[in-house]
């Protein structure tokens, strides 16, 4: 009976502050929620996507002599298998073909065979490129050697037997080539190996005739393999489970077939790699989403703050009155338990809405809930009861009725604590930024994820050495510089500002508590913001690297892209065509691709950042470039590797269309670049496109790159019709790369969790600033109306508002919009290695920020009327409730 009249009075008398209490733990909850939500959403579709994109989920290879049957009965018992298909492989000593009068020889390559049902099972090994499937096919790199098209012989040449001859059908693209062809087997620990450069595909009964004696005379020149598609839909939906159950299963089989046959687990290195994935998911809900729940939870503690003369007061009278310990300890939980459940389901209702956003299952909203849940009736519990148990420890009933006491410095100020952590911060973030600090690796092109964890120690610092230098500074301004004060208080008080000023520095530790939350909230939302939308822009550069342009149609030396030119620069949407070379050239051994460009024109549709390039600007080196005909830019591992130094002259050997063989082509070495539109990320040339038509006899391009005025994906559309009977040639565009990318190794999806962060991240600054504002003038309602009981005009009460609502949105937004830009800069720097290529500049979201400002003075002019609408009350009725 007592708790229930207990929370009844205070519903009625302390509503606001209640429902102030309510809203910091539903905040808090529904933020822990959301975050929670995108973690499970994001390891859950990093999982679906890197299912689903695996061209081989397993490689099974046979040793000679044993029994093929039995190991494919062995793979169907070791896991539930989707799809088994064969796959053959053999080595040539070499390829020949006579075309156009000349005659072309090749190196030693691989000669490959598998049914129709495989490509059924497994179609993104090979696209047609020119040609039809009906027969012996060429890879694109072999025909562009060989310099043959459909309808051409190809010799290949046996070891220890006569050639044979073969009639090419169509030329071909392998996707997967580096999986295709790796070495089944071999230590984790071995470097990746090269796909050949020379390849034929044949049909099972044409490759057994040809290749069967081969086998008899040179075992180990032939070879068979088992491609196995998994059961997919089986698979558990977290990464760490899924590589746990595919490895096992893995395991499973290696221990039946041991000595009969190796196994490669391709799927299981995808998931390796993804669980890497949800290590950076991890980490950007640590680096991003934990200040906001810190700030939440801060919210609710700085409510009940607010009012604990009040609460004491209560206490003291409760005991006056002769209730015990454990009765006003029973109180107080009740209304913490009260406080709790109000906003655990006030944050799980928003949270619902997040789930929404998110994408989330019935099953996922569960999961985050359950752990949102306990955590806001926790915070509610150490908001309310906790306070209520320290102020009943060692007071007595006189000194906790006592209104006024001697106010001290904290001990923390004293001892400078707030300078000692931001010094703290600063040797912890040279540290981490100066050793190069990147939390995704990728070296030579094998996945690797690290989590430094000893980087969240900069950030973490920072937040609370800024905090707590916020309040030092805010003290010494409103307590210290009254005149100061007095200055910024002129618009809102007038003539009373001076007598304003004075009087609210005697009340500086209330307002720098109003002005820490709310230029800690305005931080948040600041430093998020600007994060998220350099996050996103360099998610869009690098799809735009990969993708080379808006929509980029690619090409091949058979069926190139770049007579289209006319035809695809009038497409409607499309405002500039620019043609582009993609060709081989040997590097020494080292086969490369080169890419010959328009250096005055290439930007007109690609967009090239500075970072792309070492040592100069990308306006400087493509002038460069345009001034020296016979300049190339190469790459930085190839410079390494070759020990080049600038000026240097390089002899690159280019196929001639002359003779369609390879011939040297001297280049001179002006730059390097790191980056490339449509290169891979290691190895590449850029040239000067004029100089390679020149010195190769070969003037069309494979490529062409289109800027457009509208939607990239509906003017990739019209020019697929633009394009329609040209044959081998593939149109993409900039939102299905970003797609990709945005579940890539490199980079996780971050859209939902910036709708999340920055719509909470609004409703914490403008709740910090105008809720903290409005129970400020409930404490002092007794003050407003003594002052209205000794003749007080409603003008003047009315400046004394609006100056304190004037200072802490001015406070606020100062300090707020400072650090928050600080805090964004540092958490750039730290996740350098996230970007690809990293920021020039951090991107500044003017209109969200202008958006955070509007609602924080928003909030704080409804606290000003909420105010002085309760100021008007009768000033009788008011002293005889308080």
């Amino acid at each position: 009976m007592m708790l229930s009249l207990w929370i009844s009075k205070l519903a009625r008398h302390r509503v606001w502050r209640l429902f102030g209490t309510v809203l910091g733990v539903a905040l808090a909850v529904a933020l822990v929620a959301a975050l929670a939500g995108f973690l499970t959403a994001s390891t859950r579709t990093m999982t679906t996507r890197a299912v689903a994109s695996m061209p081989i989920d397993w490689q099974v290879e046979p040793v000679p002599g044993a029994d093929p049957a039995k190991i494919r009965a062995d793979i169907a018992k070791a896991a539930k298998v989707a799809a088994v298909r064969k796959a053959f492989y053999a080595t040539t000593t070499g390829l020949q073909a006579s075309t156009g009068g000349t005659v072309q020889t090749t190196g030693p390559g691989k000669v490959i065979a598998f049914g129709k049902d495989y490509l059924r099972t497994f179609p993104r090994e090979l696209r047609l490129l020119s040609g039809t499937l009906g027969g012996p096919l060429l890879a694109q790199q072999t025909a562009a050697n060989l310099h043959a098209r459909p309808g051409d012989t190809v010799t290949i040449n046996r070891p220890g037997l006569a050639p044979v001859q073969v009639t090419i059908a169509g030329v071909v693209d392998l996707p997967d080539a580096d999986a295709f062809f790796q070495g089944v087997g071999l230590p984790k620990q071995a470097a990746p190996q090269a796909p050949p450069d020379n390849v034929v595909i044949l049909r099972p009964a044409q490759w057994h005739r040809v290749f069967d004696p081969q086998g008899a005379v040179r075992p180990d020149s032939t070879r068979m393999q088992f491609h196995v598609r998994l059961d997919h839909p089986a698979l558990p939906a977290q990464p760490t489970a899924a590589y746990t159950a595919v490895t096992g299963a893995a395991h499973n089989l290696e221990a039946r077939v041991a000595g009969q046959a190796l196994v490669a687990n391709n799927l299981g290195a995808r998931l390796d790699a993804v669980r890497g994935d949800g290590l950076y998911a991890t980490v950007l809900f640590l680096f991003l989403g934990l200040p906001g729940v810190a700030l939440a939870a801060l919210l609710t503690f700085a409510v009940t703050a607010s009012g604990g003369d009040r609460r004491r007061t209560d206490q003291s009278l409760l005991r006056t009155r002769g209730a015990t310990r454990r009765q006003i300890l029973s109180l107080a939980g009740a209304e913490a338990l009260t406080v709790g459940a109000g906003g655990t389901l006030l944050g799980l209702a928003l949270a619902a809405l997040s789930a929404r956003l998110l994408g989330l299952t019935l099953a996922g909203w569960l999961g985050a809930a359950l752990i949102a849940a306990p955590a806001g009736l926790v915070l509610a519990l150490g908001a309310v009861l906790w306070p209520a148990w320290r102020d009943l420890g060692g007071r007595t009933v006189s000194s906790a009725r006592r209104a006024v006491g001697r106010a001290e410095a904290p001990l923390w100020r004293r001892f400078g604590l707030d300078l000692i952590l931001l010094a703290g911060a600063a040797i912890a973030f040279w540290q981490s930024a100066s050793t190069g600090y990147q939390i995704v690796l990728a070296p030579e092109g094998v996945p690797a994820t690290a989590v430094d964890y000893k980087a969240f120690l900069a950030p973490a610092l920072f937040w609370i050495g800024s905090a707590l230098l916020l309040l030092r500074l805010s003290d010494l301004l409103i307590g210290g510089a009254p005149r100061g004060v007095s200055r910024l208080l002129r618009p809102a008080a007038g003539r009373l500002s001076p007598l304003v000023a004075t009087a609210l520095s005697r009340q500086s530790r209330r307002l720098t508590g109003g002005v820490a939350m709310a230029a800690l909230a305005l931080a948040f939302a600041t430093s998020t913001a600007i994060f998220n939308t350099t996050y996103n822009g360099q998610a869009l550069v690098d799809a735009e690297l990969t993708n080379g342009a808006d929509v980029t149609v690619f090409g091949t030396v058979v069926n190139p892209a770049g007579p289209h030119l006319a035809t695809l620069a009038k497409v409607p949407g499309v405002t500039a065509a620019v043609p582009m070379m993609h060709r081989f050239a040997y590097v020494g051994a080292d086969l490369q691709n080169i890419y010959g460009i328009r250096p005055g024109e290439l930007t007109k549709a690609a967009r090239l950042s500075n970072a792309y390039f070492r040592g100069a600007s990308a306006q400087a080196i493509l002038a460069k470039l345009k001034a020296t005909p016979d300049g190339v830019l190469v790459s930085e591992e190839t410079v390494k590797d070759f020990q080049l130094n600038p000026g240097d002259r390089i002899n690159l050997r280019l196929m001639s269309g002359a003779d369609h063989q390879y011939h040297v082509v001297p280049f001179h070495f002006i730059g390097v670049a790191r980056e490339f539109p449509t290169a891979p990320k290691d190895s590449f040339l850029v040239a000067n496109a004029a100089y390679i038509a020149k010195a190769t006899a070969i003037a069309p391009a494979e490529y062409v790159l289109m800027k457009t005025s509208g939607q990239p994906a509906r003017v990739a559309g019209r020019v697929r019709a633009a394009l329609q009977g040209a044959p081998g040639m593939q149109v993409k565009d900039i939102g299905s790369v970003t797609h990709i990318i945005g579940s890539s190794l490199t980079s996780v999806d971050l859209s939902g969790l910036t709708r999340i962060e920055l719509t909470f991240a609004i409703l914490i600054a403008a709740a910090s600033a105008g809720l903290m504002l409005a129970l400020g003038f409930e404490d002092r309602k007794r003050a407003f109306a003594i002052l209205t009981a000794v003749g007080a005009k409603p003008g003047q009460l009315a400046g004394f508002l609006r100056s304190e609502g004037l200072l802490i949105a001015a406070g606020g937004i100062a300090f707020g919009m400072g650090y928050g830009v600080l805090a964004a800069w540092m958490l750039v720097k730290l996740l350098t290695g996230v970007f690809d290529p990293p920021p020039e500049t951090l991107a500044i979201p003017f209109g969200y920020l202008g958006a955070v400002v509007f609602m924080v003075v928003l909030s704080v002019a409804g606290a000003v009327r909420f105010a002085r609408r309760r100021s008007r009350q009768g000033t009788v009725e008011l002293l005889r409730e308080l």
